[in-house]
């Protein structure tokens, strides 16, 4: 859930600043856009950044930007409704999620350790 937040308030965002990425102002669309690059990021960024890791050491981890281009492209592939016209503003869109979700990471992290906490309390009560 904290991951779909993230990735739509960083699309939204991106929406705002880059006037080629579009998602036609429909809220559905976001949500969709942001589950399914989480999906996309999950299931084949793994494989990709294993694929490419020559590139990646090589480069410093600056080709990992545009392995989250292209996974931000092929989100766009798959959800109707959520377009990005241009490689540099797909690079762009990219480069924005990257900053929502460093900017996010210390809240996303704090609310992990407070439901963890509260799953181990919830055990020790039942145990």
């Amino acid at each position: 859930l904290l991951t779909l937040v993230t990735n739509c308030l960083g699309l939204a965002l991106a929406a705002v600043l880059i006037p080629s990425i579009t998602y036609h102002h429909h809220v559905v669309t976001l949500i969709v856009a942001g589950l399914i690059l989480g999906l996309v990021n999950v299931a084949l960024r793994p494989i990709v950044v294993v694929l490419t890791l020559p590139a990646v050491i090589l480069s410093f981890g600056i080709a990992l930007l545009f392995i989250n281009a292209l996974m931000l492209w092929l989100t766009t592939r798959i959800v109707s409704g959520f377009d990005i016209h241009g490689f540099w503003a797909t690079v762009g869109g990219a480069l924005i999620l990257w900053v929502v979700n460093l900017v996010l990471a210390p809240w996303r992290r704090k609310a992990r350790k407070h439901k963890r906490g509260r799953a181990r309390m919830s055990r020790a009560r039942a145990g």
